[in-house]
């Protein structure tokens, strides 16, 4: 009597983390940790946007507002608006406007 038993699963590889496509390409099962002192090269990222992860900076530090007049809190907003601009975390233009 001969007993055959069908692998459950991929049984080409033993470890969650393996190279393949002859070693262009690491596939990580796994739990990936990059340590603080780790550096990364190659790495494209972008701004988020609502669809896309991405990059995002600390923008620079706004002041809390002393305004007491609408022109002053409107000057105070704007300043704040910038800097979320130039750090990235606001588009720049309105959508459509290039």
């Amino acid at each position: 009597m001969e007993i055959i038993e069908t692998p459950a699963g991929d049984m080409t590889r033993n470890c969650k983390n393996y190279l393949t496509d002859g070693g262009d390409r690491l596939v990580i099962g796994g739990t990936l940790e990059v340590l603080d002192t780790a550096t990364v090269t190659g790495l494209q990222s972008g701004y988020a946007t609502e669809q896309t992860a991405g990059s995002v900076y600390q923008a620079t530090y706004q002041a809390e507002s002393a305004a007491t007049t609408i022109a002053d809190l409107k000057s105070d907003l704007n300043a704040l608006l910038l800097k979320l601009k130039n750090a990235g975390i606001m588009a720049a233009d309105q959508p459509g406007s290039m």
